[in-house]
């Protein structure tokens, strides 16, 4: 017989759908939020007074942290970089490949998709190899391919039902017929590492895709005669665009002129993080490539290229509150309700609501700080912040402690 654990959580503020609820009350039973209230704690509660509580984080885009890889093809590193994240405050994650040989990502896929397939992760990204040599980045230019679409059909066939993007240069041959491919199967088609022009932006968009990977990073600049690809993506209501809110990729001006051109529901804030992730200074790998790491900025040895970050979702939880003025309920879409949706989840994750995963993330009400995670139902960390309210006390929350700091 199984039997079902139940839990109570009061005090908080809660960011919910369309409104902040203050000093609310979330009931988890198992691994579901079963009840979302305005009503008194209960004994046995715990006491969440001076927090905020939203829905856990969800990543579309990240390649590792806390030393570890997804693309090291080792089951136990992308579990070490997903727990990493998780502890972060990202519930679900998206684990993003680097530019490869096919035979090398296929591997790395087949693990990886061991790990979606118990939970763990919800999907592969492909991030490369089918990008410009132009705008590569921090992937080996000798490893790069055109999208012939037999070449992608191979990636998608290793990732056994598990790839959920794939990123893509379309002006590349082969770059349109894949992103129809992609299309057809379900796999969201995404545009990044580019050269690509404003009128073939639009008509890979036309052809199905909807993510612009890491807007404004590894693609033209916008020009006021040739606005290439950033004025397409960003214009377009189709598109959903990434972006890095880490201080480094962006200025916060930029961030905040594509948060009110896209507007909130469009924008999905993701790490794009490394094995650095989480760490601190040093030389960590990247797929086959080495990044050095100094003042928490992962760049290539020759210090031509970003390489990825080392940002984790708290962080740009609180940089887009205090830095770039966002409200809760503007970054709480960004971070998790939006990408959800993108990925087709968005009726279990997301948002909290009854019946949806009880996926969480408790943060300091005051410096924006994370305190606690919960990943279904089940505590990852910060539990022992939380006080229980005893049978004897009938005081509202707020009478019966200080924020925890």
């Amino acid at each position: 017989m199984t039997v079902t654990t139940r839990s109570g959580l009061a005090g908080a503020r809660l960011v919910l759908p369309g409104e902040v609820l203050v000093a609310g009350r979330i009931v988890v039973e198992g691994d579901r939020i079963a009840a979302v209230t305005h009503g008194p704690a209960e004994p046995g509660d715990l006491d969440l007074t001076g927090h905020t509580v939203v829905p856990g984080f969800v990543d579309l885009h990240v390649h590792g942290g806390g030393g570890a890889s997804y693309t090291s093809g080792i089951a136990e590193e992308a579990l070490h970089a997903a727990r990493t994240h998780l502890e972060h405050g990202t519930t679900t994650t998206v684990a993003s490949t680097v530019t490869g040989e096919i035979d090398d990502l296929a591997r790395q896929a087949a693990v990886l998709s061991e790990l979606a397939e118990d939970g763990i992760l919800a999907g592969i990204h492909f991030e490369g190899p089918f990008i410009s040599p132009g705008r590569c980045g921090a992937h080996r230019p000798d490893l790069l391919r055109d999208p012939d679409p037999a070449l992608v059909r191979t990636l998608l066939d290793a990732a056994r039902g598990h790839a959920r993007m794939l990123t893509l240069a379309p002006e590349l041959p082969g770059g349109l017929h894949s992103i129809r491919m992609l299309t057809d199967l379900g796999v969201i088609a995404a545009i990044g590492h580019t050269d690509s022009d404003y009128p073939t932006t639009l008509e890979a968009i036309d052809a199905g895709a909807t993510v612009a990977t890491h807007l404004f990073n590894a693609m033209p600049g916008i020009a006021h005669r040739t606005p290439g690809p950033i004025i397409a993506l960003l214009e377009d209501e189709r598109v959903t665009v990434e972006l890095i809110n880490d201080g480094v990729h962006l200025h916060p001006s930029v961030l905040d002129l594509a948060h009110r051109t896209a507007g909130p529901s469009r924008v999905a804030l993701i790490t794009d993080a490394m094995a650095a992730a989480a760490m601190g200074d040093g030389r960590y790998p990247l797929g086959p490539l080495h990044v050095h790491v100094t003042n928490g900025i992962a760049m290539l040895p020759d210090g031509s290229s970003i390489a990825g970050s080392t940002l984790t979702l708290d962080t740009a939880f609180k940089r887009s509150v205090t830095v770039n003025g966002l409200t809760l309920h503007q970054t709480v879409e960004a971070l998790s309700t939006t990408p959800a949706r993108l990925l087709g989840l968005a009726d279990s994750i997301g948002t909290l609501e009854t019946g949806k995963l009880a996926d969480l993330a408790v943060l300091d009400s005051t410096t924006h700080d994370l305190v606690a995670v919960m990943r279904r139902g089940h505590w990852i960390t910060g539990a022992e912040h939380f006080p229980a309210v005893r049978s004897d006390d009938h005081r509202p929350p707020a009478a019966r402690m200080k924020p925890s700091r």
